[in-house]
């Protein structure tokens, strides 16, 4: 097994963040730094994440999440910021499905299951996620096609967003964004360079999985129609 599928399955990184924790130099294999995502675990192998050995999980656990505001999506902190960790009890070690920013609340996915991780966040599968954003003003037309064909964001990247709803109700509007991929505070940056006065941003549906009324802060298991509509985007 490849050593970026081993970490993910051992529920410490999705697959993708495994291969920067390999390279940046925190796994070794049998007492020796290994630096090379490709290696391939065998059975008899001593496999450590930061002096701790590990293995792949056996028990799958996938949780829901209503991050709120000033949290930091991720397990640990140098700075010891919150974490969304923080908000979280459990004995598994669980990490979270891609990011949301510090000032954005909203769902946000923790599992074990690396395989999953990697398969809801790889760009090429464009797993749709859905953002309510409360701005100034709703897009006009042409706003609207600018959008969903490409927005330039800064640092030689393009954003792309179709908007599904809006609605004005005096000095502010709430649009529903429906967005395929998960650049750094994409949401955020064409905002600003669409010129609209950003008040708020949740995300309210990852994929199949959607928010509901779960209270901000807390947090849930997946139910079962929740785990078969997972199942059914690794078919």
């Amino acid at each position: 097994m490849r050593l970026n599928k081993f970490i993910a399955q051992a529920g410490i990184a999705s697959r993708r963040e495994a291969d920067k924790l390999i390279k940046g130099a925190t796994v070794t294999i049998n007492g020796v730094v290994e630096v090379n995502p490709a290696y391939d675990v065998q059975v008899s192998d001593d496999v450590r994440y930061d002096n701790a050995r590990i293995k792949p999980e056996s028990n799958i656990r996938i949780i829901l999440l209503n991050k709120p505001e000033g949290y930091i999506t991720t397990v640990k902190d140098p700075m010891r910021r919150k974490t969304v960790m923080d908000l979280i009890q459990t004995e598994e070690r669980l990490f979270p499905v891609g990011r949301l920013d510090k000032d954005s609340t909203g769902l946000l996915l923790l599992t074990n299951d690396g395989a999953l991780a990697n398969k809801l966040m790889h760009p090429k599968n464009r797993i749709p996620r859905i953002y309510k954003v409360v701005i100034d003003k709703v897009f006009r037309g042409w706003e609207v096609k600018r959008l969903a064909t490409r927005v330039y964001i800064g640092q030689k990247e393009w954003g792309r967003a179709e908007v599904v709803e809006q609605q004005q109700v005096k000095g502010r509007a709430t649009v529903l964004l429906r967005l395929y991929q998960g650049k750094k505070r994409e949401v955020r940056r064409m905002m600003y360079r669409m010129k609209r006065k950003l008040f708020s941003l949740d995300r309210i549906q990852f994929g199949p999985i959607e928010l509901g009324n779960i209270a901000r802060g807390a947090w849930r298991d997946l139910n079962e129609s929740e785990l078969k509509a997972l199942d059914k985007l690794n078919s």
